[in-house]
């Protein structure tokens, strides 16, 4: 059986984000969506949706990807802007400027999800934690648990895929038992869907005892070693560059 492709999963390849520095690209998702939110005029956002698709390019990330990424909260995301353009207090009708509003908020988020996405998907998550280590070290000086964040990050997102292939397989298992779980109304769907949950949590919390056990059978303690040297002159320059195009973004 195929596993399901998850949209921003880890994808190994040979672009140009791939062989990023992951502290770099960490600062890039950040400064992208800052400037995501900072631009205030079409001319901005025109500027940021450039930047995406050169991101996009720059990663081998497809727009059917993002729209993936997007589908989850479609509905949503459809019921905001459908709120922000229907006035209920007041004199009720519709409102253009509400439309406007709600298709904006929208924009931005769907450009936020490409850059995770096109950040994610060139990154493996060990990589992640490394980045997040590396940048939160300063902080190791006020008590902050560095090691342990940067871990519980890579424990996360290492059981994203994991999550969805237990999913699938699940549901593989109780279908070929006889269970209908697309069939019937949405209460009969959601008691359906039950048989699904139920051992999808014991699996989960089993796969989490045996990491915790693992981890200390290794006498695991919260500290990680630093194995990322200084940054190259390619990524300072890139880091450089992409604060040039966020202030450009944000000033139009």
């Amino acid at each position: 059986m195929l596993s399901p492709r998850v949209p921003g999963a880890f994808a190994p390849g040979d672009t140009p984000m791939h062989r990023l520095d992951p502290r770099a690209k960490l600062v890039l998702l950040l400064v992208a969506t800052a400037a995501t939110f900072a631009a205030c005029s079409a001319w901005g956002l025109l500027l940021v949706a450039a930047g995406l698709a050169v991101a996009l390019v720059l990663s081998g990330t497809s727009l059917a990807t993002v729209l993936m990424g997007l589908r989850p909260a479609a509905i949503i995301l459809a019921l905001s802007v459908a709120s922000n353009a229907v006035v209920l207090v007041g004199q009720p009708g519709f409102s253009l400027d509400g439309l406007a509003r709600g298709t904006l908020v929208v924009c931005r988020i769907a450009l936020v999800v490409g850059f995770a996405l096109s950040f994610s998907s060139t990154t493996p998550p060990p990589a992640i934690a490394d980045g997040l280590a590396a940048l939160m070290t300063p902080l190791r000086r006020v008590g902050v648990p560095v090691g342990a964040i940067a871990m519980s990050a890579s424990v996360a997102l290492r059981f994203i895929p994991l999550t969805v292939e237990e999913v699938d397989r699940i549901r593989c298992a109780q279908r070929a038992r006889g269970a209908r779980l697309d069939e019937g109304g949405p209460l009969r769907r959601l008691r359906g869907w039950g048989q699904v949950l139920v051992p999808l949590v014991v699996g989960l919390f089993r796969r989490a005892d045996e990491l915790a056990s693992a981890m200390t059978d290794r006498c695991y303690t919260g500290e990680r070693t630093a194995l990322l040297g200084p940054l190259a002159r390619r990524e300072l320059a890139v880091l450089l560059g992409a604060i040039a195009w966020a202030v450009a973004a944000a000033l139009l």
